[in-house]
């Protein structure tokens, strides 16, 4: 058994004295030595300083006292070696200079390998070796985003509030559509890959738009290539968490492509999710992350219940329901993991008990 409350929560071996816990987009945002250090440097150049990324990965930790760090990037970092030309613009989010529509754009991106990384692996050797510091073991969380994902942001050009020419390339064209996916799995299995190498010892799958889908296109269109990167990454023996927004009918499917651990965002409680997943996976989440300027009796009483809830679970991560927004104060989310830590094992005991 591992001396990570996170990692054997992970790996179903939870002890009953700890609830680990770490948010989704932890690392910058709503941090104000985040702004600090990063002003004056772009997003994507700050994702290849190793330097300052360890930097703004530590301070979370830091400063909240969490479990594990989560790997400072962006889920656009994998394509730029695999020819993509992008930008990450402020208010909008990643712009891709040339989408991908047609045989020709998918030919046109190349494959990667670990090499193509050195400066995310020197990042993640410097995070894991400050993170080795810590009395109690905090451990670093590769990630990167789905290949549904990553192809939705290459064919919309940016982001998208329908997906219509993704979800209509899917449907008109499942020859190039699987092509580009398989492309896409194959990025974001080096890139984790490159992180896992370099001491992160758990990885997170983001698939973060694959809620705008029904069961059965997922199941065709998704499922198999986001079930590639985590063979693969099953191969390296690290926990996998596979986690996206909206997909509380995608529950299953998203577990069965290979996860370990099931995030789960706000929108049903985590015994339900527990239910549909037939109790066979390892939850995280899910604390609706717009309940943070609540006052603090009020959120104490969300936090308290997202425990509860999901001591249904064979064990859980707490997190929220989606990233830390960047108006979020960072004196909650401290208040918040020590609620997690000092309250969370009586009250997932007592829940587990049947008392109330």
């Amino acid at each position: 058994m591992s001396a990570s409350a996170f990692l054997n929560a992970a790996t179903r071996q939870q002890h009953d004295d700890r609830v680990p816990v770490w948010f989704m987009r932890q690392a910058g945002r709503s941090l104000p030595e985040y702004r600090e250090v990063r002003a004056g440097t772009s997003m994507l150049e700050s994702c290849h300083d190793p330097a300052l990324v360890c930097e703004i990965t530590m301070q979370p930790v830091r400063r909240h006292d969490v479990d594990a760090a989560i790997f400072f990037s962006d889920i656009m970092v994998p394509l730029q070696p695999a020819g993509v030309a992008v930008d990450i613009v402020a208010g909008r989010g990643p712009v891709i200079a040339e989408p991908i529509r047609d045989a020709a754009g998918v030919d046109r991106l190349r494959s990667v390998t670990e090499d193509d990384f050195a400066d995310i692996a020197e990042a993640a050797g410097l995070v894991v070796a400050e993170l080795a510091g810590y009395a109690d073991d905090k451990p670093l969380i590769g990630f990167a985003g789905a290949p549904f994902t990553l192809a939705s942001y290459l064919i919309e050009g940016g982001p998208s509030k329908d997906y219509a020419r993704t979800k209509s390339l899917m449907v008109g064209d499942p020859q190039l559509w699987h092509r580009l996916c398989e492309r896409l799995a194959q990025i974001s299995t080096t890139f984790l890959s490159a992180q896992v190498h370099a001491g992160a010892r758990a990885v997170q799958l983001f698939d973060s738009w694959a809620g705008s889908l029904p069961l059965a296109d997922y199941q065709e269109f998704v499922q198999p290539h986001s079930a590639a990167v985590l063979a693969a990454l099953g191969e390296l023996d690290v926990p996998r968490i596979h986690f996206g927004v909206g997909t509380g009918e995608l529950l299953l499917a998203m577990g069965q492509a290979g996860a370990d651990v099931v995030g789960v965002d706000w929108r049903i409680p985590l015994a339900e999710a527990n239910r549909r997943l037939g109790g066979a996976y390892v939850l995280q989440g899910n604390l609706d992350p717009a309940l943070l300027g609540a006052p603090w009796p009020v959120l104490a009483e969300r936090v308290r219940a997202v425990i509860r809830s999901g001591a249904a679970a064979p064990a859980h991560i707490f997190n929220l329901g989606h990233g830390v927004p960047p108006t979020a104060d960072p004196d909650v989310l401290g208040r918040i993991v020590e609620l997690v830590h000092t309250e969370g094992p009586a009250l997932r005991a007592e829940a587990r008990e049947g008392r109330p």
